[in-house]
């Protein structure tokens, strides 16, 4: 995996967030979701200094991180789409929905579309069961969606 090179402003910002939360060792979880806020993910440099900043271990750190669904160690495209496959969803085809993404962007669950605009998950229950199936493109949700209908969302989000 590549290294990145922290901004000495985003380095300050990142200090500034570990330093909000009294470098405390219990509010490791609180700095990691403000430094995927600023970083839009959690790369290994990250992690490493977070570890530096609040007096614990980068493998305590990598745990966390790997522990918890909602943190990600690679970067998400500018519209993140979420595919629904919880029960009520998976029935009425999210399947399908889900392959048609995959095809229509040209990547797999988990991976980030050439361009950077487009990244793909899935995800158990939106809780608007009564609208499935269901996708997400960052926080907008997109009810009843048919395979056929992915080309029109992805198109609203190209420009």
């Amino acid at each position: 995996m590549a290294k990145i090179k922290l901004s000495e402003k985003k380095l300050q910002e990142l200090k500034d967030i570990c330093t909000s939360f009294n470098h405390e060792k219990g509010e490791l979880i609180n700095v990691l979701h403000k430094a995927q806020g600023l970083f839009g993910y959690l790369p290994a440099e990250v992690q490493e200094i977070i570890a530096k900043e609040l007096n614990v271990s980068v493998a305590h750190v990598y745990g966390v991180v790997t522990f918890y669904s909602f943190f990600t160690m690679t970067p998400k495209g500018e519209h993140p789409i979420s595919v629904c496959l919880g029960t009520a969803c998976y029935v009425r085809g999210a399947d399908k929905v889900l392959e048609e993404f995959k095809r229509i962007l040209n990547i797999q669950v988990g991976e980030t579309s050439a361009d950077g605009k487009f990244s793909l998950s899935c995800l158990r229950c939106v809780g608007a069961c009564g609208l499935a199936p269901v996708v997400m493109v960052g926080e907008k949700v997109y009810g009843r969606v048919s395979p056929d209908g992915v080309k029109d969302i992805v198109a609203e989000y190209r420009n």
